[in-house]
């Protein structure tokens, strides 16, 4: 590109030529020209010809720039100018913040990222009426479905045998106990313990309520519809439970659920906020999406981590008061297979955690520490701690900032 005597602001008639095809740095002192020649001259002039040269019905939507003070310029093209944006940083920053990338992940992973269960690997899902019925309908023609519900032993203010009047009300005949039918009528006439205790004690009680019977049918609309509606009903008797009993052999029982849990444990469903550690609900509770908070610094405990444990690693350990934690470690590790004479920095992460947080009747520095913190009214336990606190890595989030939960959202496995 050729620029003939620009004047634009502060520049004075100047010639220029700039190759094409190459990164180019526009540098000097404040006032010398550099955004009048790049901003208010090329920038300006590639964007007025682009805008002339399309159609006066596109050109309405885009505002027009003045043209600049030059006399000619040669083999320009078509200009992007991206906008300076000066940031300011703190102790929450990071690059993924700095640079706004962490917005757009935070979005990804709560449109498309799934919940895994962390005590099965399954994923967390929030069932509709539909998804049981799909689930039936792919059995074999003729295959017996029964559906139960859980009885709700989560309430104290009324008895089972309240429980059970109510559910003959509703119309409700039989219930499943310890794998036998048996019909609530008799159950209340003749029962084999006592009912009149709050149902909330009836916790390990194995007793579910049966909806339905069922027989898969292929392309049976009432079929279909009489499961759907079981299906309502007891999403809406339990609160958002149902029981799929497929009698096969042996029977095999799958739960549906409304709410967003699974194995016993209710999930967040994810949400932009969840990954947002500058958000108290998003944030590690511990550190408060600091990732850092003031504990014992492993690197004033382990001031030279080449060294092993036998050779003094732990610096907290020595002298005559306090060498007899180590004399204690050093006499029982080999009952734990603890590598006394491993220098410290080759040590796995599984031994690094026995030494610091111990194991039966084997303490580790975690113990010694607490004992300290126990007596902290003694002066020298308070100069003990002093000497090897610090900033240190959250032990909740491993210096992830994020509550645990949205650790258990995953995208693309």
């Amino acid at each position: 590109m050729f620029i003939k005597g620009a004047r634009a602001n502060n520049l004075k008639n100047i010639d220029l030529r700039i190759p094409k095809n190459r990164l180019v740095v526009v540098t000097g002192v404040s006032g010398s020209g550099k955004s009048s020649l790049t901003m208010d001259t090329l920038y300006a002039e590639g964007q007025r010809r682009y805008v002339e040269s399309l159609s006066s019905y596109a050109r309405q939507f885009l505002g027009r720039m003045k043209k600049p003070d030059v006399d000619y310029i040669k083999g320009i093209c078509p200009a992007i100018a991206i906008e300076q944006k000066v940031s300011t940083s703190n102790a929450r920053s990071t690059v993924g913040t700095l640079t706004e990338v962490y917005d757009y992940l935070r979005l990804l992973f709560a449109r498309i990222g799934k919940t895994i269960s962390p005590v099965s690997g399954q994923e967390v899902k929030r069932h509709q009426v539909s998804d049981v019925v799909d689930f039936v309908e792919k059995h074999p023609e003729g295959t017996r479905v029964q559906l139960f519900i859980p009885l709700p032993t989560r309430y104290q203010d009324r008895s089972l045998q309240q429980e059970l009047n109510l559910l003959v009300q509703k119309g409700y005949t039989r219930l499943q106990l310890d794998g036998a039918f048996v019909r609530i009528e008799e159950l209340l006439d003749d029962p084999p313990f006592d009912l009149s205790k709050p149902l909330n004690e009836y916790a390990a009680l194995d007793a579910r309520i049966l909806i339905d019977r069922l027989v898969v049918k292929k392309d049976d609309p009432d079929n279909r519809q009489r499961l759907a509606d079981s299906v309502q009903t007891a999403f809406y008797e339990s609160e958002g439970e149902c029981l799929v009993e497929i009698l096969s052999d042996p029977p095999q029982t799958h739960t549906f659920n409304t709410r967003f849990e699974l194995d016993g444990l209710e999930f967040p469903e994810p949400n932009p906020q969840l990954f947002n550690f500058n958000n108290p609900y998003g944030a590690c509770p511990k550190c408060e999406g600091f990732a850092q908070i003031m504990g014992i610094s492993e690197e004033k405990v382990i001031p030279d981590p080449r060294l092993s444990v036998f050779e003094g690693a732990v610096a907290c350990w020595k002298g005559e008061k306090y060498g007899r934690w180590l004399d204690d470690f050093l006499a029982k590790a080999h009952r734990y297979d603890f590598p006394v004479h491993r220098p410290y920095a080759e040590l796995s992460e599984a031994e690094k955690r026995l030494l610091w947080k111990g194991k039966g009747d084997l303490y580790g520095i975690d113990t010694f520490f607490a004992e300290l913190e126990e007596k902290v009214y003694k002066i020298q336990n308070r100069v003990m701690l002093a000497r090897y606190r610090g900033r240190t890595t959250c032990p909740e989030c491993k210096g992830g900032r994020l509550r645990k939960e949205a650790t258990y959202v995953r995208v693309g496995g």
